[in-house]
């Protein structure tokens, strides 16, 4: 077999040697002999024969409910897919459709499992074991799931439908005004009456880190969706869930939003390559850059609440917000130097147990702010650095199956662009903000992290040539 053009042979080889290994595992596993054990089963079942359009339509409701119910609700439907997964798993001869991603992710979960056996507050830490649990079993379900090009699209044109509503929600709150339910501004600053949109998620932050995907994927749909109405709906998405998330004044959201545009931008410049002349080859990036920033500096000159908005960033402790981030950083140092190898165990109530041991007066939190910190207070360095190797995992199956799909010409290819610059756009905002280990952004991500892992073993019976245009590989 030899490497398809544009992949180099040293990332060909690399795929093999993982898949190698993946097979000899398979076989010599006692746990994955029970894969496909119901088989027969399975063929007399007729609910079973529905087994794809009930597994697509699970995603799709998790995305249509998550931003208007109670977390306790999206827990209960993240139950029901864990457990039809397991089913399906149990009856299904394909196999689980593993991949280093899902190797990645096994490693975590095993770190945090011995994490949780040593925490300090065990009981309090097997809670948040049990949401992480959870959340993996969901991007395994969706793996499974999004490997068929229906479902993968059908669960992308849910979620990014219901995000406009949840936009469109957001931007009329702006406009008209909406009562804060919170002090999310300096209460001493020029901003502290300010209007700041969370629609229906209850908070400007969570808000920001639900729409960065949004605004990627609708991006990715108008390259990917054909039709002119098509087009039009994603290039109006686009431009209300950007608008919303500029509304929401999150700084660390803006972060993410800017992290995540200029990923989309760098992955698609590479995908165009062979069909950009020599010029734009060298200036698409500058030229890009440069409207970017004057963009971004036409709407700092315009609108003195996001130029002061802005600039609050580099304040430093003379900001509220900022003050209270670095102090809040400062005890979670000095918890994460008492347990440096495992921390205190994962999950929020764990946090909300040690915490107040380190807390200075009056600085409650209810985490780390910061997903890195939060990581590896939970974990210690050894699930920080489990989950650097997952990163690493999916950027690299993300590149080795963008430069695959690229050869063909294969437009499903722009989802691996929209997906990838989101999950740079959230690790982005995860610098500042926890707003990750939410239900409402948590199922997004590991969706996104499925959707990459999904490509493997692609059961999708249209061609690529089916999808391919051969004037323009993106419209």
């Amino acid at each position: 077999m030899t490497a398809p053009v544009g992949c180099s042979k040293n990332s060909f080889a690399t795929a093999n040697a993982a898949n190698s290994f993946l097979q000899r595992w398979r076989s010599g596993s006692w746990a994955y002999q029970l894969v496909g054990l119901f088989h027969p089963w399975r063929q007399s079942s007729w609910l079973l024969r529905w087994a794809e359009p009930l597994g697509t339509l699970l995603v799709c409701a998790t995305f249509a409910i998550a931003p208007f119910v109670a977390t306790g609700l999206i827990g209960l439907l993240l139950l029901a897919t864990a457990g039809f997964w397991l089913l399906l798993t149990l009856t299904d001869r394909d196999g689980l459709g593993a991949t280093p991603v899902h190797l990645g992710v096994l490693l975590f979960w095993c770190v945090v499992t011995i994490a949780t056996a040593f925490s300090p507050v065990r009981d309090a830490a097997v809670s948040g074991w049990l949401k992480l649990s959870l959340y993996l079993v969901w991007f395994a379900f969706c793996t499974r799931v999004l490997r068929a090009a229906r479902a993968r699209n059908a669960a992308i044109a849910v979620f990014l439908l219901v995000a406009l509503v949840v936009s469109i929600y957001g931007v009329r709150q702006q406009l008209f005004g909406v009562e804060q339910l919170a002090t999310w501004n300096d209460p001493e600053s020029a901003l502290a009456g300010d209007t700041r949109a969370y629609s229906y998620l209850g908070n400007p932050n969570l808000l920001a880190g639900y729409l960065i995907a949004a605004v990627t994927l609708s991006l990715s749909a108008f390259l990917v969706w054909q039709t002119r109405s098509q087009k039009l709906l994603a290039l109006t998405m686009f431009g209300v869930n950007g608008a919303c998330l500029v509304f929401t004044d999150s700084r660390g959201g803006w972060i993410g939003m800017l992290a995540a545009l200029l990923a989309f931008l760098l992955m698609l410049r590479f995908w165009w390559d062979e069909y950009l002349s020599p010029f734009w080859r060298r200036s698409l990036l500058p030229l890009s850059g440069l409207l970017g920033i004057g963009l971004v500096g036409a709407a700092l000159g315009t609108s003195e609440s996001l130029r002061l908005r802005a600039t609050s960033i580099f304040a430093g402790r003379e900001d509220s917000s900022n003050n209270f981030r670095l102090t809040v950083w400062t005890a979670v140092l000095d918890m994460i130097r008492d347990r440096p190898l495992l921390g205190i165990g994962p999950g929020n109530d764990a946090f909300n147990r040690v915490y107040p041991l380190y807390q200075r007066p009056n600085y409650d939190a209810l985490s780390a702010y910061s997903i890195y910190l939060e990581i590896a207070v939970e974990a210690g360095f050894a699930g920080f650095t489990a989950f650097v190797a997952l990163i690493g995992a999916i950027a690299w199956r993300a590149r080795y199956q963008f430069l695959q799909l690229r050869e063909r010409g294969d437009r499903e290819g722009i989802w691996i662009v929209g997906a990838s610059a989101a999950m740079v756009g959230m690790l982005a905002h995860g610098l500042v903000d926890t707003v990750l280990y939410r239900p409402q952004i948590a199922t997004i991500w590991w969706f996104l992290v499925a959707l990459v892992a999904s490509y493997y073993g692609n059961r999708d019976p249209a061609s690529a040539s089916e999808r391919k245009d051969p004037e323009m590989p993106l419209a």
